[in-house]
């Protein structure tokens, strides 16, 4: 059978190999491999302390620009509430114009209507004393032919033209 306390004991001799041999690793590391290791950690950290500054540089770079941003965009809304207002007075403008015109082309061939109207009216009420006069000349003559007076005549002819001027 074996007897496994042979090897769970611990002996001086045991630890003192171990422990020179650890000594002698860690000489030999320190001598060939320390300084490599240390540029080499010295390096690693300068460049994350780099990286670290520069993402601060920049974060803060884009917090600025953020800001403009906001800025430039609050400044375009504003111009472009601006440029709307401006042109919806145009647009109402331009449609005062348009109906002000519109009144008055309306107003204008009213005009020209009723000055039409005045002026057919003007002939038809010359027309009808044309006729009048040739329907009175006519009576006038049936008048003369029966040999009535001049006072008869003139009578007669008077009334004739205010019934037409009534009309």
């Amino acid at each position: 059978m074996i007897n496994i306390e042979n090897y769970l004991r611990i002996s001086p001799v045991d630890m003192i190999l171990v422990l020179i041999s650890t000594i002698l690793i860690v000489i030999i590391a320190k001598k060939y491999f320390w300084n490599i290791l240390q540029d080499y950690l010295s390096k690693r950290e300068q460049f994350i302390n780099n990286q670290i500054e520069e993402s601060k540089t920049k974060n803060e770079e884009s917090f600025k620009l953020n800001e403009i941003a906001n800025e430039k965009l609050s400044q375009i809304h504003i111009e472009a509430k601006d440029i709307i207002a401006k042109a919806s007075d145009s647009a109402k403008k331009v449609s005062n114009e348009i109906i002000d015109d519109a009144k008055k082309s309306a107003e204008l061939i009213k005009e020209k209507a009723q000055a039409d109207i005045e002026r057919e009216k003007i002939q038809a009420v010359n027309q009808i004393k044309d006729e009048m006069s040739s329907i009175v000349v006519e009576a006038a003559t049936k008048i003369i032919g029966k040999e009535v007076d001049e006072k008869v005549h003139l009578k007669y002819v008077q009334e004739f033209i205010d019934k037409a001027g009534d009309l």
